[in-house]
């Protein structure tokens, strides 16, 4: 139930490009053209249940997860077809291979109604879309999906992020309002710091110090030095935790830091260079984990709960739950840099680009914007999060929390489609309370103060840019990714960086620079 938030700032490629050409198929996608739909249209009601009268079967592509049962076994889907009158045919694919199978079924134009969870990048949708094959959505949006227009409207940054150059919108996000969901925390080893009479550090020197002594002073009272000091997962997303005190921040989806209206992709920059230099000094004198660069994420998650590790990060305290060590850590504020800085990462409110969207072949596409706008309000994200109420949930003062004798099966992740991140719908601080519990409410209020006001989402890229984009960031992303594993790794010397920079020039990092310089400029016209 976590979001890896490192990796997918760091590593996902957000507008990642297909190497398949989409059939087109403009002459099925006249949107509400013909009588079947204009008919169809009338007997959808804009308000209340059932949302058809007659009863009405949808067939949604979608990506099951590891720890998922069958959707069709699912209360939510079972209870909101009473409901909705809408009998929904998941054809579910494993997340190992998903993105294979659904560029599959756009090749081929064997297309089901709508898909769900679907993860669709912004350049598959403007592909898609203006191929005909993914329908546009803001006039649905508008007469049919209350709650998500409502929320569009309370979270401006949320059409930009959506919407093409062309003025359409093709695929809708998941949405999170909540600042915890948004936000890998920072905890530290309470326990430890008290027996070895620390305080909590404030400055990445403090941090220094305290790490040195989580290492020396055997604070585990073992009589061996088998702590770790500091761990984060696999790979670079320990940059992206740890920039904010170097002043890098991750705008528009990407490395970039604004300033004065700016776009500076700031891979090359000086004070990248100086955080690096801080990691490779944790990770040379073992302070930060020797294992990061090869750990996979179960062995991540045992180490937050083997009570072991000083400091790491996480959205939740869920892996410290399991192993009954909890009270040991607290959150912190984010650290305050060699300039002051201190700045907090957190994802954009539009967080899941391309979770639902609807296709050309859907003869009933107003009755489907209805049945996912439910899940942007309280009360559907609460069905869908939580289940029944009574065999699934209670109700604590109006927000909703597993009862006790549920939360004994383990079966959570078997009755909702968010265990595995990525469906369509609200988290607000109403349907939070199992990832918002009072050690992380608390842990959140140390980075409420430095969280970013607006979260630039990657922005939306007419298809021939993207590409651009999608060329450029390949090779870039990959050296990057490459020679910052190095640097901190020590196997790369800082006396390199010279033609560390050199090469991202080489590279036209300074294109991409103004290609997202462009989309910003377009995006603050459309404000």
């Amino acid at each position: 139930m976590k979001k890896n938030w490192g990796t997918v700032l760091l590593s996902t490629l957000v507008v990642s490009g297909l190497t398949l050409t989409a059939c087109n198929s403009g002459t099925e996608s006249k949107a509400s053209g013909d009588k079947g739909k204009a008919d169809a249209a009338n007997s959808v009601s804009t308000a209340g249940f059932p949302i058809v009268k007659e009863p009405l079967k949808l067939k949604m592509f979608t990506r099951i997860a590891p720890t998922n049962g069958p959707f069709k076994d699912m209360p939510v889907f079972q209870d909101y077809e009473k409901m909705s009158n809408i009998q929904v045919e998941f054809i579910e694919a494993p997340t190992d291979g998903f993105n294979e199978k659904k560029n599959l079924l756009f090749a081929s134009n064997e297309l089901p109604d709508a898909l769900y969870r679907s993860g669709l990048t912004p350049l598959e949708a403007i592909r898609y879309g203006s191929g005909g094959q993914l329908i546009p959505l803001e006039k649905l949006i508008d007469q049919y999906a209350p709650n998500l227009k409502k929320l569009m409207d309370a979270y401006p940054e949320i059409r930009p992020a959506i919407t093409t150059p062309e003025g359409h919108i093709y695929a809708i996000p998941g949405i999170v309002t909540v600042g915890s969901a948004r936000t890998d925390k920072k905890w530290i080893n309470q326990a430890w710091l008290k027996k070895l009479n620390l305080k909590e550090p404030e400055t990445t020197d403090d941090l220094y110090e305290v790490l040195k002594a989580f290492r020396d002073k055997d604070p585990n009272g073992n009589g061996k030095q088998d702590e770790i000091p500091m761990t984060a997962r696999n790979g670079l997303s320990i940059v992206p935790i740890m920039a904010g005190s170097f002043g890098l921040d991750f705008q528009l989806g990407y490395n970039i830091n604004l300033e004065n209206d700016k776009v500076n992709i700031w891979m090359g920059s000086d004070r990248n260079k100086e955080l690096l230099m801080y990691l490779n000094k944790l990770y040379s004198e073992k302070l930060l984990d020797q294992e990061l660069f090869t750990q996979k994420e179960a062995q991540y998650l045992a180490k937050q709960g083997s009570g072991n590790t000083g400091f790491f990060f996480d959205q939740t305290n869920n892996p410290m739950l399991d192993g009954k060590v909890e009270s040991q850590y607290i959150g912190i504020a984010p650290l305050k840099g060699p300039h002051g800085d201190r700045l907090q990462l957190a994802s954009p409110v539009p967080r899941d680009f391309g979770a639902f969207a609807i296709t050309s072949v859907n003869k009933n596409p107003e009755a489907t914007m209805r049945w996912v706008d439910y899940f942007f309000g309280d009360e559907g994200s609460t069905m869908l999060r939580f289940g029944r109420k009574g065999d699934n949930y209670e109700l604590r003062d109006g927000i909703p929390y597993y009862t006790d004798a549920f939360l004994a099966t383990g079966n959570q992740s078997k009755i909702t489609p968010y265990a595995g991140g990525g469906a369509p719908h609200i988290i607000s601080e109403k349907v939070a309370s199992y990832i918002n519990p009072p050690q992380v409410q608390e842990a959140q209020k140390k980075l409420d103060p430095f969280m970013p006001k607006v979260r630039y989402a990657s922005p939306m890229f007419d298809e021939q840019t993207a590409q651009k984009i999608n060329v450029l960031r390949n090779d870039i992303d990959k050296y990057y990714e490459e020679q910052s594993t190095k640097f901190i790794a020590g196997a790369l010397p800082f006396d390199k960086w010279g033609e560390f920079q050199a090469t991202l020039k080489k590279m036209k990092i300074d294109e991409l620079q103004k290609l997202y310089q462009d989309a910003y400029d377009s995006l603050k016209k459309q404000k």
